[in-house]
């Protein structure tokens, strides 16, 4: 049986950092079934992924990814650089994608850090190809949507603080047409400080959320 499922996240890559957005509703078809879903994971201090797609099939990649990135941390003595992470999370989809199953395991993640040799993003497709962004990305249904705002007010070298607003504006359009997008917005920047969630009254004060 198939179940059409939906979201909106967004990836832009800055001068000073990385941000990440999505909304926060799930669904199964026409049901929405969890009105405050977690699409954004952070882990290893500096490293952030959104997931789009099946979330149990997603969820088990983040776990799986976590264990990967922290095993890979102890046999070297030092933390997975970015690329190394997203080719991890590549192998983890193209393995998952490729073996026999009633119901084939989709997902889509959006990955950002900070190395040693700076900050760095990536689209990761569903069926295992890891693509580096140099601007920015989106996912999930209402991607065609974002992508509309992100390409008419994206800027190069675009700073932190006007990338989050630009996310949140890109998904809060989604919002208003995708009808698997909804029930509001999550955002973290990755900095030199690190992962840093945005609070909920900084994402109101930038746009109506309904």
């Amino acid at each position: 049986m198939d179940i059409k499922k939906g979201t909106t996240t967004v990836g832009i890559a800055c001068k000073d950092g990385i941000v990440l957005a999505a909304d926060r509703r799930a669904t199964a078809g026409t049901l929405i079934v969890d009105k405050k879903a977690q699409k954004i994971y952070t882990f290893e201090d500096n490293f952030a992924v959104t997931i789009a797609g099946g979330v149990s099939d997603a969820q088990l990649m983040v776990k799986l990814l976590r264990a990967e990135t922290k095993l890979k941390s102890l046999r070297t003595g030092r933390t997975p650089t970015i690329k190394e992470t997203a080719n991890m999370l590549g192998g983890l989809l193209y393995s998952s994608i490729r073996q026999f199953s009633a119901i084939p395991a989709i997902a889509h993640f959006l990955l950002g850090g900070l190395d040693q040799d700076g900050m760095h993003l990536y689209d990761l497709y569903p069926d295992g190809s890891v693509t580096r962004v140099d601007d920015y990305t989106s996912s999930g249904s209402g991607s065609v949507i974002a992508y509309g705002v992100l390409e008419s007010q994206y800027q190069k070298d675009i700073a932190v603080d006007d990338a989050v607003k630009l996310a949140i504006r890109s998904v809060n359009s989604a919002m208003q047409r995708d009808s698997a997008t909804g029930n509001g917005i999550d955002v973290v920047k990755i900095t030199r400080n690190g992962v840093e969630r945005v609070f909920g009254q900084e994402i109101k004060a930038q746009v109506e959320i309904r």
